[in-house]
């Protein structure tokens, strides 16, 4: 009766140990498909919003060292000057939004550019279909694990340098939140 339960436990101790080092993969997964389906409740819960907005934020936002630059003088560059009065004092439109969105979501899980990704496979389509899609990939890896914080990267089908990189943070004991999403070296 002693050895049974030992074992029991034993049991007990690995499946838990295993499903805690794997909780960051299932929440990837999960995002994927919540974002698949354009489940906007189950997105939220997986996806820290204002921290992914501030990560992609800070990567797409343009070079601090050109913003700096001292604008053109009326008595050194009349053109420029005029140009620069006349523009719209508006500023350009966010280009974080198109990433934020499900579809950009979905794309970035996939491993595309937000509005570059093929349409994913639909419910409905046969199961030889839906084999051959989940075969060929993109495969998630996960280059870095540690008991709070789990990055899993997505290489893009047919262009094996370009990866995009998802931070995910431990909230609860199983429930972990995307607060980071680092793009492909080309696309920032």
């Amino acid at each position: 009766m002693r050895f049974d339960l030992f074992k029991i436990a034993v049991t007990a101790a690995l499946i838990f140990g295993l499903a805690f080092a794997s909780a960051p993969y299932f929440a990837f997964r999960a995002l994927r498909a919540a974002t698949a389906a354009e489940d906007v409740q189950a997105t939220a819960d997986l996806v820290d919003f204002p921290a992914v907005r501030k990560s992609l934020t800070a990567q797409l936002s343009p070079d601090p060292a050109t913003t700096n630059v001292e604008p053109p003088s009326i008595w050194q560059d009349p053109i420029g000057a005029l140009k620069r009065a006349i523009e719209p004092l508006a500023p350009p439109e966010p280009k974080v939004d198109r990433y934020l969105t499900l579809p950009g979501l979905s794309a970035l899980t996939r491993g595309y550019r937000p509005g570059k990704a093929p349409p994913p496979a639909s419910a409905v389509a046969p199961l030889d279909v839906k084999l051959k899609a989940a075969m060929t990939g993109p495969w998630p890896t996960v280059p870095y694990w540690d008991p709070n914080r789990a990055r899993i990267a997505v290489k893009r089908p047919g262009e094996e340098t370009r990866v995009t990189i998802f931070t995910f943070e431990r909230r609860a004991l199983f429930t972990w939140k995307l607060v980071h999403v680092q793009l492909p070296e080309g696309e920032r």
